[in-house]
């Protein structure tokens, strides 16, 4: 080819002309330009690679000496690189349309930068570490170019057609072609030289296509298959991590087993029908083909049998390659494809002959076939048209009709693109000259096979022509070379100085099989090998096999010479014959079975079965005249994730002594054995790593081939390991051959392994550790990785994939050399696991078949931990075995739960299934205590046989969990299980724990008992953060505030009366009150004037009218109007107590009406003033009626209610009318306005503000939001307490600026009324609450109004901030101009309406993201977002406002915390209230005077009740940028929420967010986490009640995971029965109570933890003694909550002893929480059978930690919010030992004092009021 002939030249020239000047099109000229070169070029003229084995010639010298020795170019490189510039058409100047793409098309593009952005880049050829390597000659890659100039300047146009196909290089480029050119020396004929080394030819597979479409769980390298738990994971293609300098490797990391090198095939194949007729002459499949059709035509190659073994079709050889260039033509003629695109298959199985037809023709037509089997499976149908971007889809006729008739059905659209072919019309090839066939031009690739990893993803693996010749002629030499078994004494397989048999002449084989022949290996051997040895196949369906003699009789028949089958194909067929050998025999009258001509019977499979070879082979392929029968057993190691070829079977080519491993393992003598083996055992503990004498201790020595090994040949190595040894990946072998099969039956403790044979010939293969990388001692159990030409070299469109899993690169350690070396060359990783023994390989499973669970014990003081691995299939035998009546089928997996493996079984029984016993019939019934039952037996059976401790059993019906299909038959698939495990979706009725004994890693507190306040616990965080500044904030007293209208000092007022008379006289005709409808319209304005006239007309109907008199008590029901501000400051002018309570929803009645009356019944009300809106309300009937019910029953008297909208009218002002403040009025200590705020749960906390407290907030307020009288206020939620009620009744009269009223009532309607009155009166600070946003983005769009002039938009919350707000805010109301600094959070509290405020902060919301296992210890730790998963993201609450300041506290020691860690929220500011009204509690009091012990001991403190912390932050909002310093508040959550397990604390918001995310069936804001009883019980509301018990565990490892606690008891409750307040926050008191009580509506209970748990401990200590959790005592916030019923012994604490000692003196406390489940057919019912007495022992007893001596300590002060306000009993201690009641006393009486305290008004049981359900 160095110079083109001058007439191509110039019709050449003269085409590009054309395509300049327009007349052609690019296609066009791709495709003229292709038949010219096709006319001139002849393939003939053209020197050919020599394919195929290597042909080994008797001189040759023995040993392999080089790469090229051994392994010598087997196929060349298919493009040898022209490297002359200015030659016209080399691959520098030609640029097809598929060689335009990105200059950077993949990650290893790029060869000058080494790869930086990765450690990999270390290793790749021409990075820093790459000389390292040992380097081979040329080496073919998928990813990295022989030259730069194949990609296309950017410049130049894109192609039309994408350079998304694989091969669509149109132009026949002859340089570049396959058997033109010279071939580069010594190329290294490994599986990757299978590939074309440009892109040009292959452009997306090198990843032109997406990257990443397989999500980070995938096969490739994510937790699902290989462990992500280590630090190196080989999938990263990085080294292990290097050793220090001075650190050499062990002598284990120098004891590995180098790869064994490759055999050879010592002969030439032939064709088998002529042995003249070398097969190396054929480039690939389509040229044998068409010399089958010339040769071999009239004989058959295909019979197809239907289950029956009736013939249904036939094809001749001849008929066979015709109808292929059929379809050939077709489709180079009519499809307008290109050589290398792809073309779908859809085919049945049984359509074997049109399938094959299609395939060959696509390979004749030089297009690429993409077989899709599974035609039932749409959205995989969809996802490898589009992924291939397949055009065309050749099928057949019936095939076509029943899928449209499919799609009709299930109202699916037919695939976008993609045209259809039905090859069964197109008929045969008639040539119109004999031999006039087109010259064949085929691609590289020939074929894409998809499958389905373990894991359910869909992958296709590239297979090209030359990988498949390679196969062939494997598998042909294999064949060739099996002994017949036949004739005379002469052997058969001795040949001749040129490589012929002596013995005779070509044979054909018949192979008979009922294996898929449309992939892996069933289409290898049933299509590929059929045609290029040209033998008869004979299929026929799977279910043929079930019927007993069919099979026998089709082997007899067709005198089948190997079968290819599969293990429960023959099961079946065996087990037939051993039940009735008559029904076999007699089967067809007049014929025997005989087996004698069967060669082989190859079993596909990935485990050997040695047990079932027996009964294979002397019990039916002997019994039924088969000479050979144990010779003729040949299980086939394939892969089916990775193209289905075979690695492994037994075979008689020789050449394993060239394999570089030990081909002969010493077993001694049964007496040495015997004792060696005890020993062995008494070692494994000490692991002194002694080579025993029944291991590989003397394997070194290799050898030549005895006798007794050829003997040996005819044998499968078979070998009996120690199971315990396994356990830890060790391979101890204590039989071999005949004496492993004679030991397996009377050893236990033993696995017997079987073995395939050796590697394929030209195979490397190696065994290497999958976690590390390196490669495996040879005495262990590693990850089976092989390279081999016959392999393919990598996943379709998938390069990230490609690159770990098809070239992967084991590492070695060199003695001396601290840095591990990488190994030649790359390999496939099989993700089998297995070992090497005598050469051959034996497998023990896949990767994800292994189960890992991590055991500890502590030897010599010190705590050991490792990991003991276990199969799946042992597990599975185990448990069938066992439980083979109750259980149908089962499986296994693990889960990386809380850093450890858990091992979970899956069982399918018929005990499980609800399905009718006869038709018609209802539903069976679930018999829950035999599926627990089952449950206890499986867990068991799997500690007794395999101490294996199992984490969790669930129990689905028969055929219910995911199956996988392999051979046509459906198997459970384990990795699929684990992803619907995962996702909560198995369809499992029944699930138990084993949490006692599997799981190991809980943490433990410093202070188990004591919890995280106590002296010990906080000495260990004082130790650990080591000298800090203690946390307190600055104050800023701000003594004078001064009117900006009249720069008068507004301190000087003493109330807030005084003020409307002063802004009476100052500005009488300025507007003070005007109310917004919800259209945005204006009311009439009330000047100030007319104000006072209003106040004072309402203040003379109370007082004449209602008789109202000063500390008269007075209920405030109102509308948001201005009628209720008059109200309110006509009460304080008449000195009376003001109550303002929310008019009654008529919906909550039940909850409304209680609090009503219980309000007027504790406070004395006299009387109730309203409006004319809630006087009609009141007197409705609904709302009447339940009023006066419940007065009655409560023996309450309901107060008159008096209408204040239309008093007499008055034309004189207050001080005209002589209606002033009395002195004594504004005295500290005086009760001026009563907040009474709800809980969610209807728990009132009424708190008293003064006239001091009432100035006192506004001057906070006013100077903190620097508020002037320019800017009005807005007055619109909540208007009865906290700032609502300051901004609309106090602060327009405080400053002295109008106050623009609108209606709550209005905004629900219509929220965009709020944010236009915002706009149109330019208001600068308003106040919001989290739930009426979110309702305002839920119902209108943020336009339409701007928000620039808002300044200060002050959200409230009252404890933790939610995280998402700041940001919906933002982005909702970006385009009105909201400027997010204006967006502000308040931590308003129900003592202190603003204790901190972002309000002018002027920077976003602070972020911290907290490390929430040093959260549970008290401590602050920022982690970032980035470093920790499992951070906890929490916003800052501001900064403190003016004349206010805040101390974080050890609520317990009352010492000021230190930087790092949090506590009490303790606040000092003049807008604190007072006190509780009407607590007479010490307790309560107490809470309003803290004082730290080691602060200021002037300081009197508020203590909050809330946890949180200070922390300093520096933002540049200074002059120029400068940094300014700023001390913030994070709120953490409510000290009475929080509870402890084992000494942590935990909040069970955290928890609760955690569940709600864990399943999609939780409804949101739908879980409660709470102790009672000693329990932690988790209460789920669920909008689907199908399998709630998939979900548990879910729930569980959610817990677990993110909190490391195992929770008691999971709930669950129907959708709409969780307990909410009207504003759908969770009531939290009402579920406890409801709980304790049994009141709760659960659908189904589910005990996680084993009641019985406690009769272990008194076991013989096998279990470990320190695991399940323990409430610490301060941490009881219920009756019996530090129950210790589940306690264990924690690890050696100081306070073991006394523990101990408690632990036998508890009585005398009665169950509270026998937990009974209700009905329904899922439910467990949870009764602890052992009686839990105890008594509560007292704080003071435990120790302070400083030795073993027991001290008393003072009760350190506790915390706890107000207790209900007008019952006798509150200075009491509610959980006081003393009052706990005994056991003679009423449970019920208990119960009803219980709730009292709960302040749950409507929760009293019997006597309290009747409940209106």
């Amino acid at each position: 080819m160095a110079q083109l002939s001058a007439d191509l030249q110039e019709k050449l020239d003269e085409l590009e002309r054309e395509l300049e000047e327009g007349d052609i099109t690019e296609k066009g000229f791709q495709k003229r330009r292709t038949q010219l070169l096709s006319q001139y070029i002849s393939p003939s003229t053209l020197t050919r690679a020599t394919g195929g084995l290597r042909i080994h010639s008797p001189d040759d010298d023995d040993g392999p000496t080089s790469s090229e020795g051994h392994r010598d170019a087997a196929y060349a490189a298919l493009n040898t690189t022209n490297l002359d510039p200015n030659e016209p058409y080399s691959p520098s100047t030609i640029t097809s349309p598929v060689d335009w793409r990105p200059q950077s098309s993949g990650p290893l593009s790029t060869g000058s930068s080494h790869g930086t952005e990765h450690p990999a880049g270390l290793l790749r050829p021409g990075g820093p570490m790459a000389e390292q390597r040992p380097t081979l000659t040329q080496r073919d890659s998928l990813f990295l170019g022989p030259t730069a100039g194949y990609a296309q300047p950017m410049g130049s146009d894109p192609p039309t057609r994408s350079g998304t196909m694989v091969s669509g290089d149109y132009a026949f480029k002859p340089e570049h072609q396959s058997g033109y050119g010279q071939q580069p020396p010594n190329a290294y004929g490994s599986r990757t030289g299978t590939m074309l080394d440009s892109q040009v030819y292959f452009s997306d597979f090198a990843g032109q296509q997406s990257y990443d479409q397989g999500t980070g769980g995938e096969y490739g390298g994510g937790v699902h298959r290989y462990s992500s738990s280590d630090a190196f994971s080989p999938t990263a293609a990085m080294a292990p991590p290097m050793l220090t300098a001075n650190d050499l490797p062990p002598p284990e990391a120098l004891e590995y087993q180098m790869p064994l090198e490759p055999r050879e095939v010592p002969f030439a194949i032939h064709d088998p029908h002529d042995e003249n007729t070398a097969m190396s002459a054929f480039d690939n499949i389509a040229a044998v083909l068409r010399h089958r059709g010339r040769t071999n035509g009239k004989l058959p190659a295909y019979w197809v049998l239907d289950s029956r073994g009736k013939e249904i079709a036939s094809i001749t050889w001849d008929k066979l390659a015709s109808r292929a260039e059929k379809v050939a033509q077709v489709i180079r003629d009519k499809s307008s494809l290109y050589r290398g695109d792809r073309v779908a298959l859809i085919y049945r199985d049984s359509e074997i002959i049109d399938f094959t037809i299609a395939l060959l023709g696509c390979f004749i037509a030089g297009v690429v076939a993409v077989p899709i089997n599974d035609l039932q499976d749409y959205p995989k149908l969809n996802l490898i048209l589009t992924s291939t971007q397949a055009h065309l889809a050749l099928t057949t006729d019936n095939n076509l009709k029943s899928f449209q008739r499919d799609i009709t059905m299930q109202k699916l659209n037919w695939p976008k693109g993609v045209e259809w072919w039905k090859t069964n019309e197109f008929g045969s090839y008639h040539p119109k000259k004999k031999d006039d066939v087109p010259p064949l031009s085929v691609p590289d690739l020939a074929y894409i096979e998809f499958s389905r990893a373990p894991t359910g993803d869909v992958r296709g693996v590239v297979l090209s022509h030359r990988t498949i010749m390679h196969q062939m002629a494997c598998l042909s030499a294999i064949v060739q070379v099996v002994p017949s078994g036949q004739g005379d004494t002469f052997n058969r397989a001795l040949r001749d100085k040129n490589g012929r048999l002596i013995g005779g002449g070509a044979s054909s084989e018949i192979l008979l099989s009922y294996l898929d022949p449309r992939q892996g290996i069933g289409m290898i051997l049933g299509v590929l090998l059929n045609v290029y040895s040209g033998h008869t196949t004979v299929w026929v369906e799977n279910k043929a096999v079930n019927s007993p003699g069919l099979y026998a009789h089709l082997i007899t028949k067709y005198k089948a010479t190997l079968m290819v089958a599969d293990y429960p194909g023959l099961r079946t067929a065996a087990f037939n014959y051993q039940q009735d050998p008559m029904t076999t025999r007699n089967f067809k009258k007049g014929t025997e079975p005989n087996f004698q001509h069967v060669k082989l019977c190859l079993i596909d499979t990935l485990t050997v079965d040695s047990e079932f070879h027996e009964v294979l082979a002397d019990r039916w392929l002997r019994p039924l005249r088969n000479p050979r029968a144990r010779e003729v057993v040949a299980p086939m190691l394939c892969l089916p994730e990775h193209g289905g070829m075979v690695i492994s079977i037994r075979d008689w080519l020789g050449g394993e002594e060239r394999m570089g491993c030990p081909l002969k393992l010493d077993i001694d003598t049964d007496s040495e054995s015997e004792t060696d083996k005890d020993e062995e055992k008494e070692k494994d503990k000490e692991k002194e790593k002694e080579k025993p004498s029944n291991g590989f201790g003397s394997l070194l020595g290799g050898g030549t081939t005895t006798l007794k090994e050829q003997d040996a040949k005819k044998d499968l190595g078979e070998v009996l390991l120690d199971r315990e040894a396994l356990k830890t990946n060790e391979v101890v072998v204590l039989a071999i051959g005949d004496e492993a099969r004679k030991k397996a039956v009377t050893e236990p403790g033993t696995v017997r392994v079987g073995a395939f044979g050796y590697p394929i010939p030209d195979a490397t293969l190696a065994v290497v550790d999958p976690e590390t990388g390196l490669l495996s001692s040879p005495h262990s159990i590693g990850e089976i990785w092989v390279d081999s030409p016959s392999l393919s070299g990598g996943f379709w469109a998938l390069p990230k994939h490609t690159e770990q899993i098809f070239h992967a690169r084991p590492y070695k350690f060199e003695p001396g050399d601290p840095t591990p070396t990488p190994v030649e060359p790359e390999f496939l990783r099989t993700g089998l696991l297995g070992t090497v023994i005598e050469g051959k390989i034996f497998v023990l499973g896949l990767y994800e078949d292994r189960i890992r669970q991590k055991v500890e014990w502590v030897e010599h003081g010190h705590e050991i931990a490792e990991h003991r691995y276990f199969f799946v299939q042992h597990i599975v035998v185990s448990i069938l075995r066992n439980l083979n009546k109750q259980v149908f089928d089962c499986s296994a997996f693990d889960v990386f739960v809380n850093d450890e493996h858990l091992p979970i079984v899956v069982l399918e029984s018929s005990a499980a299934s609800t399905a009718p016993a006869t038709s018609g019939a209802p539903p069976r019934q679930l018999d829950t205590a035999l599926l627990d039952t089952l449950s206890e037996r499986c867990m068991d059976v799997l500690m007794q046989e395999h101490h294996l401790r199992v984490y969790c059993v669930m129990i689905t019906a028969p055929n219910s969990l995911p199956r996988v299909t392999k051979n046509g038959r459906r198997e459970i698939g384990n990795m699929l299980c684990r992803r619907e495990f995962d996702l909560g979706n198995l369809p499992c009725v029944h699930v138990k724990f084993g949490v006692e004994h599997a799981v190991l890693n809980l943490p433990i507190g410093v202070d188990p008992m004591g919890g995280i306040w106590s002296n010990v616990a906080s000495g260990f965080r004082a130790n650990f953060l080591g000298p800090a500044d203690k946390q307190y904030s600055g104050i800023d007293r701000r003594e004078v505030v001064i009117d900006d209208r009249t720069s008068t000092p507004l301190n000087n007022f003493s109330s807030i009366t005084d003020l409307i008379q002063w802004r009476v006289a100052r500005q009488p005709e300025e507007l003070s009150y005007c109310t917004i409808d919800g259209r945005g319209k204006e009311g009439k304005g009330i000047t100030w004037k007319k104000f006072d006239l209003k106040v004072a007309a309402v203040a003379l109907y109370l007082r004449n009218k209602a008789k109202i008199r000063a500390r008269d008590h007075v209920m405030l029901m109102y509308t948001h109007s201005e009628d209720y501000i008059f109200a309110v400051h006509a009460c304080i002018n008449l000195g009376a107590v003001i109550i303002p309570t929310a008019p009654m929803d008529e919906r909550r009645l039940n909850e409304d009406v209680p609090a009503f009356l219980h309000l007027i019944n504790d406070y004395g009300v006299k009387a109730v003033l309203v409006n004319s809106e809630v006087d009609h309300l009141l007197k409705s009937k609904a709302v009447s009626q339940h009023v006066k019910q419940s007065a009655q029953f409560l023996k309450i008297s309901v107060p008159s209610v008096y209408n204040t909208s239309k008093p007499p009218k008055q034309n004189n002002g207050l001080r005209d009318l002589g209606v002033t403040i009395d002195p004594a009025w504004i005295q500290s200590g005086y009760p001026v306005v009563i907040w009474a705020y709800w809980t969610p749960d209807q728990r009132r906390i009424s708190v008293q503000l003064g006239h001091d407290t009432i100035l006192g907030m506004c001057k906070v307020q006013k100077e903190t939001c620097q508020m002037t009288s320019s800017r009005p206020v807005l007055g619109c939620v909540r208007s009865t307490t906290g700032l609502g009620f300051i901004h609309s009744c106090l602060m327009g009269i405080y400053i002295g600026t109008p106050t623009y009223l609108l209606s709550p009532v209005e905004f629900a309607q219509n929220p965009i009324s709020l944010f236009l009155t915002l706009s149109r009166y330019k208001i600068k600070d308003t106040y919001a609450t989290p739930q009426m946003l979110d309702h305002a983005m839920n119902t209108m769009p943020g336009k339409g109004f701007t928000l620039h002039e808002l300044k200060n938009m002050m959200i409230s919350a009252d404890g933790r901030p939610r995280v998402d707000v700041f940001q919906k805010v933002r982005l909702h109301f970006a385009s009105t101009g909201l400027d997010r600094t204006a967006i502000n959070t308040v931590y308003s509290h129900v003592l202190n309406p603003m204790v901190a405020s972002r309000s002018y902060m002027c920077i976003e919301p602070i972020e911290l993201w907290l490390d929430q296992r040093a959260l549970r210890r008290g401590l602050i730790v920022d982690v970032g977002p980035d470093s920790e998963t499992k951070a906890l993201l929490v916003q800052d609450s501001g900064m403190v406002p003016v004349s206010t300041q805040i101390a974080i506290v050890n609520p317990e020691s009352r010492l000021l915390c230190t930087d790092g860690e949090y506590g009490e929220i303790w606040v000092d500011s003049e807008a604190c209230v007072k006190a509780f009204y009407g607590s007479r509690d010490p307790f309560d009091a107490e809470r309003f005077d803290g004082r730290t012990i080691d602060g200021d001991p002037n300081i009197s403190y508020v203590r909050t009740g809330d946890l949180g912390f200070l922390h300093n932050v520096s933002r540049p909002i200074g002059p120029n940028g400068a940094q300014v310093d700023m001390q913030v508040l994070f709120v953490l959550g409510n000290i009475g929420e929080t509870f402890e397990i084992n000494g942590l604390s935990h909040f069970p918001m955290d928890i609760e967010a955690s569940v709600e995310r864990s399943h999609r069936n939780i409804v949101p804001g739908g879980c409660a986490v709470f102790q009672a009883g000693g329990l932690v019980v988790v209460l789920v509301e669920v909008s689907r009640k199908a399998y709630l018990a998939s979900i548990v565990p879910v729930i569980v490892n959610a817990i677990l995971n993110e909190h490391q606690i195992v929770v008691d008891i999971v709930a669950f409750v129907n959708k709409g029965d969780f307990p909410r307040s009207r504003l759908s926050e969770k009531q939290r008191g009402k579920i406890l109570a409801s709980w304790v009580t049994r009141k709760m509506r659960t659908v189904a209970q589910f005990a996680i933890r084993d009641p019985d748990s406690g009769s272990v401990e008194g076991g013989d200590g096998t279990v470990e003694n320190h695991r399940a959790s323990v409430g610490s005592v301060r941490s009881s916030n219920a009756p019996g909550a530090s129950s210790l019923r589940n306690m264990e012994h924690a690890p050696q604490i100081l306070e073991q002893e006394e523990l101990d000692h408690q632990m036998n003196k508890m009585s005398a406390l009665p169950q509270l929480a026998e937990l009974s489940g209700s009905s329904g057919a899922s439910t467990m019912d949870i009764r602890p059978t052992t009686s839990s007495s105890f008594r509560l022992p007292e704080v003071g007893q435990y120790g302070d930690g400083t030795g073993p001596q027991i001290q008393r300590r003072p009760l350190p002060p506790q915390i706890r919010l107000p207790s209900i306000e007008g019952h006798g009993s509150q200075g009491e201690n509610m959980w006081d030992p003393a009052r706990v009641p005994s056991r003679g006393r009423e449970e019920d009486e208990w119960q009803r004092d219980a709730l009292m305290h709960m302040n749950l008004a409507n929760q009293m049981p019997h006597d309290a009021y009747p409940r209106q359900d």
